[in-house]
């Protein structure tokens, strides 16, 4: 059977894909570019949180944001903050509001209790001990990273099978929190549940999806603007991810499911 990552160079613009499981990997695409990571930005955000939350400087349970939300309301998008300013929308645990303001409260938070700016503790917990020497983050930490293709594998690899946190904890934050919440997936509509865990999304039973019709439930992962996207699906035991300069829209609704349907059917 044909590399299904072939499809990848019928994508717009210069584009980059890779999958990898346990034993196997294959990639394609432009070699060390760097392109921007846009809402992906919010997984390694969530990974130093859970980091974290293993050190013991922060708890998933802290009081921080609108009246009654947490930490674990933040980053599963279920606190009530609008999606860019302070403004409370909803009470916590009653709605999906995806929020790029929630991530940037739970990273503020993380740094007064580190007493360190919030870039240089994700570069110490994630960015450094991953290898990612091709990252940073210049900008907001809901939005503002930037790689390569092989640090965008790097952290995918970390979230199919944890070094940086305990089993426990990597469980807890790719498992859905609040479970049955609705809310608006951004680019595929308003989903009866809208299920999240803590800065990844979970795929659920949503449809339409980004990821394929075959991909399992419990798949998590995220995509950005940018049309930067990575997901495990801990069933299939793969993760795959994929970077370009054309910006998320139509292209991706299709091409995204496709090229996820054909990896997981030549794994099988």
């Amino acid at each position: 059977m044909s590399d299904p990552l072939e499809v990848v160079s019928s994508w717009p613009g210069s584009s980059a894909a890779a999958w990898r499981d346990a034993t196997r990997e294959s990639r394609v695409g432009v070699a060390g570019r760097t392109f921007r990571w846009a809402s992906v930005t919010k997984v390694i955000s969530a990974m130093a949180l859970w980091v974290a939350v293993e050190e013991g400087t922060v708890s998933f349970d802290d009081e921080v944001g609108p009246p009654g939300a947490t930490l674990r309301h933040l980053l599963s998008h279920a606190s009530g903050v609008a999606p860019d300013d302070d403004r409370i929308l909803a009470p916590p645990a009653t709605r999906r509001i995806y929020s790029n303001r929630g991530i940037e409260l739970a990273a503020d938070h993380l740094a007064r209790r580190a007493a360190v700016p919030f870039a240089d503790y994700l570069r110490e917990a994630v960015i450094e001990p991953l290898g990612m020497a091709h990252t940073r983050l210049a900008g907001s930490p809901a939005h503002g990273a930037e790689g390569t293709l092989d640090d965008l594998m790097a952290l995918g690899s970390e979230l199919l099978e944890p070094r940086l946190v305990s089993a426990g904890t990597h469980l807890d934050a790719t498992k859905v929190s609040f479970e049955g919440l609705p809310g608006v997936l951004p680019g595929f509509g308003f989903q009866p549940r809208n299920d999240w865990g803590l800065g990844v999304e979970v795929r659920g039973d949503k449809a339409p999806h980004w990821t394929g019709r075959t991909n399992s439930a419990s798949t998590f992962g995220h995509f950005g603007r940018s049309g930067a996207f990575i997901w495990v699906d801990p069933v299939a035991g793969v993760t795959l991810g994929g970077l370009s300069d054309q910006q998320f829209g139509p292209w991706a609704v299709s091409a995204w499911p496709d090229l996820s349907d054909r990896v997981l059917e030549a794994l099988r």
